[in-house]
């Protein structure tokens, strides 16, 4: 007989990249038509081989394959808050704000753990991130959707987030750049998010993952500049894509210490440790590659100038509504047909592999994800021309 599982877990679909990933599973793609995958966010270029080096001299020695104290390296933590410092203008952040996860997605799920129990509701705007919306509902715990506006180049409404929290509510959570849209919020928008969540009593928590790809210099708020950010504020931040470490999966949760303390619990029990190696080459990446993370994200510049230009004309009909950092949200010409079905023929018949709006939650079904950093500049063009062809 099979065993009984949580109703809430058994409600939730499967891992959506790994449903798109299945659709290409088996298949053969020619050399003048090869397959160009836009499905999952992954930096298009490798780590520095100077990175590699180090992380490959530090295997040699025993202290990395144990583990680390619960809240991360204390090195890394100091090198994390001394990095928000110099990106962010503020010296209010200190090691002790600091937690290092496995991956900035446990960085989410912890901090959600800690913040909202079952019956709890947490604000998502639309479209959101799929994992964040899925932990919420294996927990228990009710996604408060606040409506997308394709008009407002991808920023929620300030006045509809008011509207959708309630006396349930624990927390809003905002990415920026953005998650499926690659929207960038103004400073602006976010210090009034924060007033707002202030003022309710509830956390403000930022995922910054791709902070480090925004579209021009200079911080991207000011929320740290208050001596009283972690009474309201909880930055959520990751190394994958900044040192092309996904596989070795570190992130951080920045906020304060007793908010910290009670994650600490739950990192005990889900992993005890971020893994070291990662955090090993993350603290070296701080320390060293300021100069090849500013080329990168003048490269990431140029590629989404080079998509924008090459997608202006909305070719086949596909419209850009939002894009950003990694990602493009682009508006499908079939409005007779749901987001799957347009994706999944976009990689049956152009090889092309996007990922339906629908995975972003209710109402999205006019929409693709395209997460263009993970081809060449190269590939831009032909990414133009099998929309094209679809949409004609």
């Amino acid at each position: 007989m099979n065993l009984p599982v949580q109703p809430w877990l058994t409600a939730v679909d499967g891992p959506p990249i790994g449903e798109a990933l299945a659709w290409i599973a088996g298949r053969v793609f020619p050399a003048d038509k090869p397959l160009i995958d836009l499905c999952q966010a992954v930096p298009g270029y490798p780590p520095p081989r100077v990175l590699i080096e180090h992380i490959a001299s530090a295997l040699t020695d025993p202290q990395t394959h144990r583990y680390t104290d619960i809240a991360g390296l204390p090195t890394l933590r100091s090198a994390l808050a001394a990095d928000i410092a110099r990106v962010y203008g503020a010296d209010s952040v200190a090691a002790a704000n600091v937690l290092i996860t496995a991956g900035c997605n446990q960085a989410y799920c912890l901090t959600t753990l800690a913040l909202a129990k079952a019956g709890d509701e947490i604000v998502l705007p639309l479209p959101c991130y799929f994992n964040h919306r899925q932990w919420l509902e294996m927990n228990g715990v009710t996604p408060r959707f606040v409506p997308f506006n394709p008009e407002s180049d991808g920023v929620p409404g300030l006045r509809a987030i008011e509207a959708a929290i309630g006396s349930k509510t624990r927390a809003l959570v905002l990415i920026s750049p953005n998650n499926p849209t690659g929207a960038i919020y103004p400073p602006a928008f976010l210090e009034a998010a924060f007033d707002l969540c202030r003022a309710a009593n509830i956390a403000l928590v930022l995922d910054e993952t791709y902070r480090d790809f925004l579209p021009a210099d200079g911080a991207p708020h000011d929320l740290f500049r208050g001596r009283d950010w972690a009474s309201t504020l909880v930055h959520l931040y990751s190394f994958s894509k900044v040192f092309c470490l996904t596989g070795h999966r570190t992130g951080a949760v920045v906020g304060s210490p007793d908010l910290l303390q009670q994650i600490a619990k739950a990192m005990d029990c889900v992993a005890i440790c971020a893994p070291r190696i990662g955090q090993i080459a993350a603290q070296w990446g701080l320390e060293h590659l300021q100069d090849w993370r500013a080329d990168n994200r003048r490269l990431m510049r140029d590629r989404l100038a080079a998509f924008k230009e090459a997608l202006a004309d909305k070719p086949g009909g596909y419209e850009i509504v939002s894009a950003g950092a990694y990602f493009a949200y682009l508006r499908h010409p079939h409005p007779n047909q749901d987001s799957t079905t347009v994706a999944r023929r976009l990689v049956g018949q152009q090889n092309l592999l996007t990922l339906p709006g629908a995975m972003f939650g209710p109402d999205q079904d006019a929409y693709l994800r395209l997460a263009f950093a993970n081809v060449g500049a190269d590939a831009i063009a032909d990414i133009r021309v099998r929309l094209e062809a679809d949409g004609n």
